[in-house]
C-alpha cells in the first residue's frame, strides 16, 4: 500500500475518491466503441510486434505505435513530435486510491491532500492497435494482476483538423474499482511550460508541480513571515506559489506543444523531471486533447475553440475608470464630487456595500443578502441618475453565499427578504453531513447556493434580475468567490462534488451570464469573476486576479498581477485585470502592518492603464491604505492614467473583438509574438498589449528606472520619442512616477494615434 501525502507547499488541494460511476462508464463506452466496431468488421485487432513501428493516419494526424511507445505528429509539420510517451519508465499506470482531505483556512477554501494508493498497475508495453475508418484508433495493453487481469485502452479520435482527443480507460476484472490515472510523456530538458490558468508567481512552470484545483490563492503565498503568521492565525490560509482561484489543466510549451484535459476532477501536473511530464488524475478515466498549431497564437485559438471565448466588452467600458466606493450615500456623493472636480473620466462607481452592512466582531462587513439597502443608500436612484448624467454607470457586488437576516420584529413590514431562509426552505443550499454547509469568512457564517440544483440556479438568477438589474439598476458587478465547495458536500440528487468542485466557478459565471442575456440588452452589461476553470471564458465577461497583498513582492503583491495576466492569457482568460492598489491590508493593535503607500497605489494605476479594465479598490482596511482621493496628487494621477487608458479605447476595442473571435489575450507574454527568441521564456514582469505596445511597469519601491528586454525590431519610447533598435537586448530606461516603461513598434498606427491623443491632452 502506498500512502502519498501531497505536500501542501508544493501542490495543495484536497484529493478524493471519484464516485461518478455513470460518467466513467459513459467515457468507457466511447473509448470501447472503437474496438467494438473494429472487432465486428473484417479487420481484427492488430498485434504489435517487438521493435516494429506502424504509422496510423487519423484525420490530419499521424500516430506512430510500437511495442514500447506512442508518438503523435501532424501532417502540417510531419517531422515535429507533438506528443510522445516515455520509454525510460512505464508510460501509464492505473491505480486504486482513497484520499483523505481537509478543507481549511479563514476564509474557507483551501485544501490539503493525503492520498493512499492501495494498488497501482504499471504499463510499459502495447499489445494491440485497432483502427476504425479515418478518424479513430484504439491502443491496448494488459497484464496479470492478483487472480485477475488489468488492461488499458487509449482511444485516439481526430475531433477536428488540429485537435486529437485521447481517452484512457482501464479494462479487465478490476477496471470498475480503478480511480487513478497516471500518464507519463516526454519533454525536453530545456522545454518551457506556460499556462495552467491564472498562475501568479511563475510564468515558466518547468521544474514545478501544479495542482489543478480551484481554491483560495492564499494570503502571502510564501512571502516570509507573512505566510507563516497567516497560517498560524487563520488555519493554514497562507497558501503558496502554485495555487490559484482559476487553474486550468492546459499548457503551451516553448516547442509549440500543447495539451489539455477535459476532466474537471482534480489533477496534478509534475514537471520536475528533465525528460518527462507526469500527470496524475483523480478519476477512473482520462480525456484530453493534443493540439497542433504553427504559432503560439494558433494554439490559443485552437484551445479556445474548445473552452469558449469571452464576448467583446461594451464600448463604454473603455472610456475611463470604475471607481470603488462605499460607506453610504454621503460618502459616495462626496467622492463623486471630487472625481468630477478633478476631471477624472468615469465609467462608473462600484459600490460593494450596496446590500448593506452587518456589524460583526471583525467590524462592519457587507451583508450577503442581495437586495438594495435603503437604509444605507436612501437616495440610490438619484445617484444612479447622477451617474447617467455623467455618462457613467452603477456597479455592485454579489457572491454565491447567503447570510441570515436579523430584523426587528416590531417593524416586520420594513424587513427585506431573508434570502438565506428562503433558499434553505426550498432546499437550495449546499449540504454537508445532512445539514446546510456553513461557509466561514472571518466572523461571517453563510450558506452556499447549490448550483447543481437547476431550480436553485433559476432562483438565484431571478434574484440577480429582480434585485440587482431591476431594483438596483446595476450595469454590472463583481461576481466574487466560488472556490469553497467541499468535496464531501451533499449535492442535488447525488451530484458528484468531486466533479462539481472545479465546475462550480463555471456554473456561477453561467448563472450571471444568463441573467444579463435574458434582459435582451446583454451588451449593456459586464461582470468580472475571481474563480474560474476551463470553460469560464464561455460565460464570464471578464476576470480579475483575486486579492493581492498591498505590497511590492513577487509572492502575493503587485508583481503577481502581471504574471497572472500572462499565464491566464495562455489559458483562454483573454480579458483580465487586477484591483488597482491590491486588496489585502493588515493592522496589529491599530498599527498598519500591510498597507499600500501612495507610491504603490500610483504605480498600480500605471500598470492597469495598459490592461483590459481600469478599476480601483479601497482595499480590505481603507482607513490605513492610500486612496485615490488621499490628496490632490493621487487624484491627479488617477485622472492622468484614466485618460491614458481612455486614449487606447479604439485599439483595445480592436483587441477585445479579436479576443471574442480568436481567443487571443489582450495582455500577451512576449513568447506569443517572439516564440523563436529563447530570451523571453523567463520574462515575468513585462508584456505586450496586443502586438503593438511593450509595457514594462515599475514594480519596485523607490525605483525611477526599469529594466526592459526589447525583442528584435525598432521600438519607440512613448514618453521621450527615442527610437531603440534591437536584435534582442536589455536596456535600462528612465521611469519616473507617471512614466512607466512603455514602447510601441516603429510604424505602428496605434502607437502614433496614442501619441497624438496624449499630446492633445497635454500628457505628452
Amino acid at each position: 500500500m502506498e500512502s502519498i501525502s501531497e505536500d501542501p507547499r508544493a501542490h495543495p488541494g484536497r484529493s478524493f475518491l471519484v464516485s461518478d460511476v455513470s460518467r466513467r462508464h459513459a467515457i468507457k463506452a466511447i473509448a470501447g466503441a472503437v474496438g467494438a466496431i473494429t472487432l465486428g468488421s473484417t479487420a481484427a485487432a492488430t498485434a504489435v510486434p517487438a521493435d516494429a513501428l506502424r504509422t496510423f493516419e487519423i484525420g490530419e494526424f499521424h500516430v506512430d505505435v510500437s511495442r514500447k511507445q506512442i508518438s503523435v505528429r501532424h501532417k502540417g509539420t510531419p517531422g515535429r513530435s507533438l506528443w510522445q510517451s516515455t520509454t525510460s519508465q512505464p508510460f501509464l499506470a492505473i491505480g486504486i486510491g482513497n484520499a483523505d482531505f481537509r478543507e481549511h483556512g479563514n476564509p474557507l477554501g483551501s485544501f490539503d491532500i493525503t492520498d493512499t494508493i492501495s494498488s497501482r498497475y504499471l504499463f510499459s508495453e502495447i499489445d494491440t492497435v485497432e483502427q476504425v475508418g479515418d478518424s479513430s484508433i484504439a491502443v491496448r495493453g494488459a497484464r496479470a494482476a492478483a487472480n485477475s487481469t488489468i488492461g488499458f485502452c487509449i482511444a485516439f479520435n481526430a475531433v477536428s483538423e488540429n485537435q486529437l482527443q485521447f481517452i484512457i480507460t482501464p479494462e479487465g476484472d478490476v477496471a470498475d474499482s480503478c480511480n487513478r490515472i497516471f500518464l507519463n510523456y516526454a519533454c525536453s530538458a530545456d522545454e518551457a511550460f506556460f499556462g495552467f490558468g491564472q498562475q501568479l508567481t511563475y510564468f515558466n512552470q518547468k521544474g514545478n508541480v501544479i495542482p489543478i484545483i480551484v481554491q483560495e490563492h492564499g494570503i502571502g503565498r510564501g512571502l516570509p513571515l507573512v505566510t507563516q503568521l497567516v497560517d498560524l492565525l487563520y488555519d493554514g490560509a497562507g497558501g503558496n506559489s502554485f495555487i490559484t482561484e482559476a487553474p486550468v489543466p492546459q499548457y503551451i510549451t516553448s516547442e509549440l506543444r500543447s495539451l489539455f484535459l477535459e476532466n474537471k476532477e482534480y489533477s496534478i501536473f509534475d514537471m520536475r523531471a528533465a525528460d518527462h511530464v507526469a500527470v496524475k488524475l483523480f478519476s477512473g478515466s482520462m480525456t484530453g486533447r493534443i493540439i497542433f498549431g504553427s504559432t503560439p497564437l494558433d494554439l490559443i485559438q485552437e484551445y479556445t475553440s474548445y473552452c469558449g471565448r469571452v464576448r467583446a466588452l461594451p464600448a463604454w467600458a473603455h472610456e475611463g475608470v470604475i471607481v470603488a466606493t462605499e460607506g453610504g450615500s454621503g460618502a459616495v456623493n462626496a467622492l463623486l464630487a471630487k472625481l468630477t472636480d478633478a476631471g477624472v473620466p468615469l465609467v462608473g462607481l462600484w459600490i460593494q456595500d450596496w446590500s448593506g452592512t452587518k456589524s460583526t466582531p471583525a467590524g462592519h462587513q457587507v451583508l450577503w443578502n442581495w437586495q438594495l439597502s435603503s437604509e444605507l443608500y436612501p437616495d440610490w436612484d438619484q445617484i444612479v441618475e447622477k451617474l447617467a448624467g455623467l455618462g457613467a454607470r452603477m456597479f455592485i457586488y454579489i457572491n454565491p453565499f447567503l447570510v441570515p437576516v436579523s430584523c426587528d420584529s416590531t417593524k416586520r413590514d420594513d424587513c427585506p427578504r431573508d434570502l438565506y431562509q428562503e433558499a434553505l426552505g426550498k432546499g437550495y443550499l449546499v449540504k454537508q453531513h445532512g445539514e446546510a454547509f456553513t461557509y466561514i469568512n472571518s466572523s461571517i457564517r453563510a450558506g452556499m447556493i447549490d448550483l447543481s440544483n437547476p431550480d436553485a440556479r433559476l432562483w438565484i438568477k431571478q434574484v440577480i434580475k429582480d434585485e440587482m438589474i431591476g431594483k438596483a439598476r446595476a450595469s454590472g458587478w463583481m461576481g466574487d468567490f466560488g472556490e469553497a465547495l467541499p468535496f464531501d458536500a451533499d449535492l442535488h440528487q447525488g451530484a458528484d462534488p468531486h466533479f462539481w468542485h472545479n465546475h462550480y466557478p463555471e456554473a456561477w459565471a453561467r448563472v450571471q451570464r444568463e441573467a444579463i442575456d435574458e434582459t435582451g440588452r446583454a451588451d449593456d452589461f459586464m461582470f468580472w469573476n475571481r474563480s474560474g476553470f476551463s470553460r469560464s471564458p464561455t460565460y464570464s465577461t471578464a476576470g480579475w486576479l483575486g486579492d493581492q497583498l498591498q505590497t511590492w513582492d513577487e509572492f502575493d503583491g503587485i508583481k503577481t498581477a502581471v504574471v497572472g495576466l500572462l499565464s491566464g492569457g495562455i489559458s483562454g482568460f483573454s480579458i483580465l485585470h487586477s484591483d488597482i492598489g491590491g486588496f489585502v491590508a493588515a493592522e496589529l493593535k491599530d498599527y498598519p502592518v500591510i498597507a499600500r503607500s501612495k507610491e504603490l497605489l500610483m504605480r498600480w494605476m500605471e500598470l492597469n492603464a495598459f490592461t483590459a479594465l481600469f478599476r480601483t479598490h479601497e482595499g480590505l482596511i481603507p482607513s490605513i491604505s492610500a486612496q485615490i482621493d488621499t490628496d490632490a496628487e493621487t487624484l491627479s494621477h488617477l485622472a492622468r492614467f484614466a485618460l491614458v487608458y481612455k486614449s487606447l479605447a479604439l485599439y483595445r476595442q480592436m483587441l477585445v473583438e479579436e479576443a471574442s473571435k480568436l481567443g487571443h489575450p489582450l495582455a500577451r507574454h512576449l513568447f506569443l509574438h517572439y516564440p523563436d527568441d529563447p530570451n523571453v521564456h523567463e520574462l515575468r514582469y513585462q508584456y505586450l498589449l496586443g502586438p503593438d505596445f511593450l509595457i514594462a511597469p515599475v514594480l519596485d519601491e523607490g525605483a525611477d528606472s526599469v529594466s526592459v528586454y526589447l525583442p528584435a525590431g525598432n521600438w519607440i519610447h512613448l514618453w521621450s520619442g527615442a527610437n531603440y533598435s534591437s536584435n534582442g537586448k536589455r536596456i535600462q530606461i528612465a521611469a519616473p512616477l507617471g512614466q512607466p516603461g512603455v514602447f510601441f513598434k516603429e510604424g505602428s498606427d496605434a502607437g502614433a494615434e496614442l501619441v497624438r491623443k496624449l499630446r492633445e491632452l497635454k500628457i505628452l
